[in-house]
């Protein structure tokens, strides 16, 4: 369940436990997509969060990070967002922008998922082929 914080954890995660293929791919969409489900739920509420912490700090409104993420919102919109979430973002703040920019609880938890399923085969199939470089970390 590594894969509920960082994304490409699940994979190495899956390799160093000595799990196949496909036990890897399913842990990897699962834990993504619990991460996606309850922040879904709490998405607005971890906004507002975030957001005061930011006030608390001083921080600016606009960083170069969140431009970025205002210009892949702009356009493309959520499948956008969902696309570069296992990539760029983590699976809990991908949720929380997604939900912030007020895309539905919905749509959310299917584009998560497709983007999920995606990046799962393809970063655990990566991930296996070099998986002789992992072996001599863990």
């Amino acid at each position: 369940m590594v894969s509920m914080v960082k994304f490409f954890g699940g994979p190495v995660t899956g390799i160093s436990l000595g799990l196949s293929y496909f036990e890897t791919v399913l842990l990897t969409i699962a834990g993504m997509m619990t991460s996606v489900v309850v922040f879904s739920f709490a998405g607005r509420a971890a906004a507002g969060w975030l957001s005061r912490r930011r006030i608390a700090r001083n921080k600016p409104v606009f960083s170069k990070k969140n431009r970025n993420i205002v210009k892949v919102w702009s356009k493309f919109g959520i499948k956008g967002i969902a696309f570069l979430t296992p990539l760029l973002l983590t699976p809990i703040i991908g949720t929380i922008v997604a939900a912030l920019f007020g895309a539905p609880r919905k749509n959310i938890i299917l584009n998560m998922l497709w983007s999920s399923v995606l990046w799962s085969f393809a970063l655990t199939f990566v991930a296996f082929q070099f998986r002789q470089l992992f072996s001599g970390m863990f």
